[in-house]
């Protein structure tokens, strides 16, 4: 028998979060078979699930736990597409050489950790990937989302089913208000380097039932290589997608390009679990939609335009869990069930230290279709 206690967040009255947990009574360095089953049962219910005061795992227990959710994958999540030096990921990950599926992500100058000696680490700032910035006098007290994503390579790999993040090192004291910038007066006020959170469930459940039906019939097709083709690219202000100007880099000047890692995947993924439905589309990275009558939307503008629509409303303010970071605390996602991005501007002295880690998957995600022995039954 385990010992976990599942606990739903508490959300203010009026807020459309529906989703996230608390786990306590679970060591992740010393997890059960019986602990795995609540944790697993859990994921799937709540999307995202917190262990506080966890500061003691290791790079390998995270490894491993992120691995059970898909025991026969085992490379990182982007394998080894992050090689090329255009890439917009790049510079923002550095390897644990004894554990090279967990990454360190974060802020400021660390002396050693883990084997790293002497790491600068970047936290990702709007005014590099977005098309306008937060004025320079408002930088620390404004912000904006940076890119709302999925954690995925999309080109080649299958997207992981979770990911873990560990926090090692936090600032704390102070707060931000994100502006979405995007002429609705949208704002949110945030703690200090928080990690943003939107259910694709949400998402779904929000849309008007036309654009649920085409949430269900539509494919999108990501660009090959698609972190070096969008990084000429700029991001719109609301952090959700890209402003279509002609920036992305041409195909032939991208490395070689191998038609079969081309993905296109459903714009509804489906719960393994309990069958409910959750826009998962990684904006950024979209190039073409397929849909249900054969036509393939070419137009990148276009394509983005439509993309765009469907997922803005589950952004809304009142649908965002923005966590308030503290050292120990080890957040698990479904990957598959959430959207999820870096929110924040850094002073140069705020260290912030964080592991993460995810694998690419041995299956994609499940599209809205039921199997067909399943309907028959």
């Amino acid at each position: 028998m385990s010992s976990a206690v599942v606990t739903p967040l508490s959300v203010p009255e009026g807020s459309k979060v529906n989703f996230g947990a608390t786990i306590s009574g679970v060591d992740i360095e010393k997890l059960t078979d019986a602990d795995f089953d609540v944790i697993r049962a859990a994921l799937f219910a709540h999307q995202v699930i917190i262990f506080k005061n966890q500061a003691h795992v290791s790079p390998r227990a995270q490894f491993e736990l992120t691995n059970r959710f898909d025991p026969t994958a085992t490379s990182y999540g982007h394998g080894a597409t992050l090689d090329a030096k255009r890439s917009v990921l790049h510079p923002d990950l550095k390897t644990i050489p004894h554990q090279p599926q967990v990454q360190v992500i974060g802020n400021g100058f660390v002396p050693e950790y883990e084997g790293l000696q002497n790491i600068t680490l970047r936290h990702p700032h709007h005014k590099t990937f977005h098309a306008t910035a937060v004025p320079e006098q408002d930088d620390l007290n404004f912000t904006r989302f940076y890119r709302w994503h999925i954690d995925a390579a999309l080109y080649g790999l299958a997207p992981p089913v979770v990911t873990t993040l560990q926090a090692v090192r936090v600032p704390r004291g102070r707060r931000q208000t994100v502006r979405y910038d995007d002429g609705t007066g949208d704002e949110l006020s945030v703690p200090l380097g928080t990690t943003a959170f939107v259910s694709g469930y949400t998402m779904y459940d929000l849309l008007p039932a036309k654009d649920q039906e085409f949430a269900r019939t539509t494919r999108v097709e990501y660009a090959p290589h698609p972190y070096i083709w969008m990084s000429g690219a700029r991001s719109r202000s609301d952090g959700l997608g890209m402003v279509s100007e002609g920036k992305e880099i041409p195909l032939d000047q991208l490395p070689a390009i191998e038609d079969d890692k081309i993905q296109v995947l459903p714009m509804c993924w489906r719960n393994p679990v309990d069958g409910r439905l959750a826009v998962q589309v990684h904006p950024s990275a979209v190039r073409r939609l397929h849909l249900a009558d054969g036509t393939v939307v070419e137009d990148l503008e276009t394509v983005r335009e439509m993309v765009h629509r469907v997922q803005r409303p589950g952004i809304a303010p009142d649908c965002v869990y923005a966590h308030d970071w503290e050292e120990g605390d080890f957040v698990l996602f479904h990957n598959r069930g959430v959207l999820h991005s870096v929110v924040g501007a850094f002073a140069e002295d705020e260290v912030r230290l964080f592991r993460q880690c995810n694998v690419a998957a041995s299956e994609f995600p499940l599209g809205p279709e039921v199997a067909t022995a399943a309907a028959a039954a």
